[in-house]
């Protein structure tokens, strides 16, 4: 009888343990949907420095505003925003990612941030705002990205 309670127990205690992480797991993917689906609506908005409305944004303003409707902070410049989350190899990158980019013309470290948006095979496409076009999207084929390219980091995490 003690062997039958205590495997109920144990089938009682992996089952509950299975439904947090289920819960865990959707709860994160619904962080990063919203993330992303807010990024999305600001497509077409006008580089401003320091920007962080519908007027217009740089790279920082468009991923600080959008983690800031989940909760997360993060600091004003993509250079100290880079030291925040887990650091993730190209190929294991994830919707709601961060990329980190030097570019060369404002040559000594990092400088521009981009959020992924799609991964889909061996593309991965971000939505980021540029001095010239405003808040656009792009993907890691174009060369000017993949050359620019420094690392990747996740910030919402299960």
């Amino acid at each position: 009888m003690n062997k039958k309670v205590l495997l109920i127990i144990i089938i009682t205690l992996f089952c509950v343990y299975r439904c947090f992480i289920k819960d865990e797991r959707a709860e994160t993917n619904h962080k990063i949907e919203k993330v992303i689906n807010l990024a999305k609506s600001f497509k077409g908005v006008c580089y401003r420095t320091g920007g962080t409305s519908r007027l217009g944004m740089d790279c920082c303003g468009l991923v600080i505003t959008c983690f800031n409707l989940v909760d997360v902070g993060l600091p004003r410049s993509s250079s100290s925003m880079s030291n925040h989350g887990k650091k993730i190899p190209l190929d294991e990158i994830a919707k709601g990612d961060l990329l980190f980019f030097n570019i060369a013309r404002l040559k000594g470290k990092i400088n521009h941030v981009g959020l992924v948006t799609s991964v889909k095979e061996n593309e991965i496409e971000f939505i980021h705002s540029t001095t010239s076009k405003g808040v656009i999207y792009s993907s890691m084929t174009e060369n000017y990205w993949k050359d620019s390219f420094v690392v990747a980091k996740r910030i919402i995490t299960n």
